[in-house]
């Protein structure tokens, strides 16, 4: 059994920056990969990055690429995400995932466990 817990979240300005983190406990030898998840009110969940524990190697939506940066500590067990110039667009609530299966990095289904999440909220 394995756990995930993100902190991080908080409020913002437009144009400001928030680092999230992922802690991963339990039996996380198994992780091929990890990800991180967004869930706006009333929309799907979508994924915005995944990272290979292996290589450290990430895939990001297009909506987030070039603002984003995910990655990952030495032991593979704590996932970072460093957000900058945050937009309104970008506030969810923002959930860590990992899968110890292949599968389209982008989607829900390919993961296996998931946190509780943490608040994001970018005020114009």
């Amino acid at each position: 059994q394995a756990h995930l817990k993100e902190s991080g979240g908080g409020s913002v300005q437009a144009g400001g920056s928030l680092r999230l983190s992922c802690v991963a406990s339990g039996d996380t030898y198994t992780f091929v990969r990890m990800g991180w998840f967004r869930q706006a009110p009333g929309k799907e969940r979508e994924g915005i990055v995944s990272i290979y524990r292996s290589s450290g190697a990430a895939l990001y939506a297009d909506s987030v690429e070039d603002r984003f940066t995910c990655s990952l500590d030495n032991d593979g067990n704590t996932m970072y995400l460093q957000m900058n110039n945050l937009k309104p667009e970008d506030t969810a609530m923002y959930y860590c995932a990992a899968s110890d299966k292949a599968g389209l990095w982008y989607r829900v289904a390919t993961y296996d466990y998931w946190g509780q999440g943490t608040q994001v909220t970018v005020s114009s």
